[in-house]
């Protein structure tokens, strides 16, 4: 009977050591938010959007789409404080509404292009060391700058946005 208890204790111990582990991967699981780090005087605004991809072109591809869906369609609450947070399009499931309209437009040759840039040197400074391994390549974190204003001119000439 002695035995058995010192078994039992023995065994759930040994379970507890062992299940006690540090989690090895947390990157590849993990959703990076767009941040904001700025806001022009000309309505744009500088974001650190976060792209996955295989390879650094893609990766920055990604982030520039990211970066241009939030500004539309989510808002960017991370960041400065000072930044326009609320989201360009304010309507209820937009992107479901005109989903023809806004597949065409993040195409990769898509019009989104002309409302996102690399921000003006800032990129090859603090982008180096922004790469986060994930399981199929890697999430770069890439400083952009979004024509927030442009792009909200754009919505109302294409009569998504009324004025």
């Amino acid at each position: 009977m002695k035995y058995l208890i010192y078994t039992k204790i023995l065994f759930g111990v040994s379970i507890l050591f062992f299940s006690c582990n540090s989690q090895k991967r947390i990157a590849g699981n993990y959703s990076y938010k767009t941040e904001c780090l700025g806001l022009e005087m000309d309505g744009s605004q500088t974001v650190k959007a976060w792209g996955p991809g295989k390879n650094r072109m893609d990766e920055i591809e990604h982030a520039k789409k990211i970066a241009v869906k939030d500004v539309l369609f989510n808002g960017i609450y991370e960041g400065k404080q000072d930044c326009e947070k609320r989201p360009v399009i304010v309507e209820v499931n937009a992107r479901q509404k005109y989903e023809t309209y806004f597949n065409e437009f993040f195409s990769d040759k898509g019009e989104y292009k002309k409302f996102v840039s690399l921000n003006d040197g800032y990129f090859s400074q603090k982008v180096s060391g922004a790469n986060k391994n994930v399981r199929y390549g890697f999430t770069q974190g890439v400083v952009l700058r979004v024509l927030r204003a442009e792009l909200k001119q754009k919505m109302i000439e294409d009569g998504i946005l009324k004025n």
